[in-house]
């Protein structure tokens, strides 16, 4: 066997036993810890969708190391050109379609939950975010209940929420794209400008986690960064009296809010 044929099935097996190895691991310790009550269902649907893709790069890296040493260079064989084969052709279009539409019935109920059915605006705790580079502005409404009025609490690279409670936030960005990202939550939502993007989460820990721009938003990217503070409900509220009316309101934020945008 030539050493080129040897390399090139040495380099196939490294490649399906990393996949095995990772696949068995799948949603493991290296994962940020999870804190929402939507993010079992997310880990769960990356587990499946990685058994999937993996049992597919096994298939086919092992047929590639079957074809590889069959059909090996011999002394006096020659070659036999193959233009088509609409059997093969027509399988291996039909089951990827089949798995596509199968993750997408099946990840339906995650997906609505966490993009199509918000929650209820009475009950939840509403919170507008204005991303500019590269810093994310943050606005509550004060006792009034409205948002643009003297006794607003806005804050910079921090977003304060309460635990177990849902939180309904209205994202607009200023330049250009961002994306925000709350990696304990499982939550990415990318922000273009001159759109305002509805987005819902909750939080079931207390503790302080990380909020991150995941999309390259120019040079400062890498500042993007803020603070995400879980409190215990009654130490929110604490915080939230003591904080009002001590923010002033940007005029470059320039919206309401509005029910179902």
């Amino acid at each position: 066997m030539k050493g080129t044929t040897r390399d090139g099935i040495l380099s196939v097996l490294v490649g399906v036993a990393l996949a095995c190895s990772g696949t068995a691991f799948a949603g493991g310790p290296w994962l940020p810890e999870n804190i929402s009550s939507l993010g079992e269902r997310v880990d769960y649907l990356y587990r499946v969708i990685f058994v999937i893709t993996t049992i597919m790069l096994v298939l086919t890296e092992g047929a590639l190391v079957l074809f590889v040493f069959r059909y090996r260079h011999r002394p006096g064989r020659r070659v036999s050109q193959v233009h088509d084969h609409p059997v093969v052709e027509t399988v291996w279009s039909v089951i990827p379609g089949l798995i596509l539409v199968f993750l997408a019935i099946y990840q339906w109920s995650a997906w609505a939950d966490a993009k199509v059915r918000p929650p209820d605006s009475a009950s939840a705790v509403r919170v507008q975010i204005f991303a500019r580079q590269f810093e994310w502005h943050v606005r509550y409404a004060g006792p009034d209940g409205e948002f643009a009025t003297a006794d607003d609490v806005t804050m910079i690279n921090q977003l304060h929420i309460p635990q177990g409670k849902p939180i309904l936030v209205q994202a607009r960005a200023q330049d250009v794209i961002h994306s925000f990202f709350l990696p304990n939550l499982r939550v990415k939502q990318d922000i273009v400008p001159g759109n305002t993007v509805l987005l819902w989460f909750d939080a079931l820990k207390n503790g302080t986690y990380e909020i991150a721009c995941a999309e390259l938003c120019g040079l400062g990217h890498y500042r993007m960064r803020a603070q995400l503070f879980v409190h215990a409900p009654e130490e929110f509220e604490s915080w939230l009296q003591g904080k009002s009316g001590t923010g002033a309101v940007p005029e470059d934020w320039g919206w309401d809010w509005k029910e179902g945008t």
